[in-house]
């Protein structure tokens, strides 16, 4: 299996719902805070990943250690029926930023895949400290789960474009960004969304510097996500980009990243 990409899957003999996908989320924090997917709706044929590594759901060290997650920041895409989030989530004693996405069939997982940021996991030159305490922080002043009034809302086109753009077109694909907008780096960083990045003008094609490999959309939220390889100046990295955007505009950039050799358990 490989993950759907913007407006691809669905949920065959059910309706995908905004309460399913927010409940099959809470129902995985809750299940993995335990160490027991058990509980959990699994497709018969589910395919989970953690860090690049296609394993048997459960038997991860983070499943076996993970404790209750301490905040989450999430997109429910309901023309997907996919979830995307950003997570904290202790390990033992230290918190930790987590990615996560689930993709639904027919109410049940049928996809799942996990980035998991431990110290030392990003490694590159440019990279930052990992600061979850900032993720949390922060993430009042954004509004993340804040719905954004119809009338300054971004339309899926636009949100799944704008990060299309961002990738593809990286460091010359940063739009309509706020003064304010702050992008973090597993929480670490807090630079400006201008900070060495530009916006080139029209559309960059099917090619580019990253090809984005998911996009999630979340109208209501205004919350757009993407998954890539990031791998500028780089041999790669595992990445889910989240956004916020609201009357034209990007109000914030966050980045779960960490090293891989290149791919992505999803090829």
């Amino acid at each position: 299996a490989t993950g759907g990409a913007s407006g691809s899957g669905g949920a065959p003999g059910g309706e995908c719902t905004r309460e399913l996908l927010d409940g099959l989320l809470d129902d995985y924090f809750a299940a993995l805070a335990a160490g027991d997917p058990s509980s959990l709706p699994l497709a018969e044929g589910v395919k989970f990943t953690e860090n690049a590594v296609q394993a048997e759901i459960g038997t991860t060290d983070f499943w076996k250690n993970a404790g209750e997650v301490k905040h989450s920041q999430r997109a429910l895409d309901t023309e997907a029926c996919s979830v995307g989030a950003q997570a904290v989530i202790p390990e033992g004693g230290r918190d930790l930023p987590v990615a996560l996405r689930i993709k639904v069939e027919g109410s049940e997982m049928t996809e799942i895949e996990t980035i998991v940021v431990r110290p030392g996991d990003y490694t590159a030159s440019f990279a930052v400290a990992s600061d979850p305490a900032a993720i949390i922080a922060i993430a009042d002043d954004i509004g993340w789960h804040d719905e954004v009034p119809e009338a300054e809302r971004a339309t899926r086109g636009e949100l799944t474009s704008w990060i299309d753009k961002y990738f593809r077109a990286f460091p010359a694909g940063v739009c309509d960004v706020t003064a304010a907008c702050k992008r973090l780096e597993n929480g670490g960083g807090n630079f400006s969304c201008r900070t060495g990045a530009s916006c080139s003008a029209g559309d960059p094609g099917s090619g580019g510097t990253f090809i984005p490999r998911v996009i999630l959309a979340d109208e209501v939220r205004g919350i757009a996500i993407g998954l890539t390889m990031f791998d500028f100046m780089t041999d790669g990295h595992l990445d889910m980009h989240m956004i916020k955007m609201y009357g034209g505009e990007v109000h914030a950039v966050h980045a779960i990243l960490r090293d891989t050799n290149g791919v992505s358990g999803w090829e």
